[in-house]
């Protein structure tokens, strides 16, 4: 009687796993795979600097440069993920000033071939060493002009000093993040 009540339990058990993992699996439409999609976003630093007054001196004279100019090549934008699947990026770019001048700030993003795509341009606020002043900018770019990014190699940071009082002693940080995403 045992043997025959531990079979019955073990049965009715199978029968009705077996109707549970048949009713999870009937509403399944393996049809709709293709209608699946990702999105994720992905958050890059592009550049970082800090730099000071020797930056901006002209070496042979010791005068104050008005311009000074760093280039980088963001590689990772000729990758075919972003070729293929980028669907919008949000710039991002900070600068913590304590040069007490105004500082013209120019980010232009260059094809292989040097031809300017898209640029950013805003002015950096002064500060001082015991009131860094911080600039925030953002760039969104989307659908419409997405084509830009992913014909982008390069990237132009150029900063253009500002008239102003004869003492130019400080600090300049500066730091740039892309957040891309994509739809795969």
């Amino acid at each position: 009687m045992k043997l025959l009540s531990n079979f019955l339990v073990r049965s009715i058990g199978l029968v009705l796993i077996g109707v549970v993992l048949c009713g999870c699996v009937k509403d399944v439409d393996l049809n709709q795979k293709e209608e699946i999609s990702l999105s994720p976003d992905v958050q890059i630093d592009l550049l970082i600097y800090d730099i000071d007054q020797s930056q901006f001196k002209d070496p042979s004279t010791g005068n104050i440069k008005t311009h000074i100019s760093d280039t980088v090549r963001l590689e990772f934008l000729d990758d075919d993920y972003i070729q293929k699947d980028l669907a919008s990026v949000e710039f991002y770019f900070r600068h913590i000033n304590t040069f007490p001048r105004e500082i013209n700030s120019e980010i232009r993003f260059l094809s292989d071939a040097n031809q300017e795509q898209f640029a950013v341009n805003y002015v950096i606020k002064p500060g001082t060493a015991g009131n860094p002043v911080t600039t925030e900018q953002f760039e969104f770019i989307e659908e419409d002009r997405i084509h830009l990014v992913r014909r982008t190699i390069k990237m132009v940071v150029e900063l253009e000093v500002q008239p102003g009082s004869s003492k130019f002693e400080g600090e300049l940080d500066f730091a740039s993040k892309g957040l891309f995403s994509f739809e795969f």
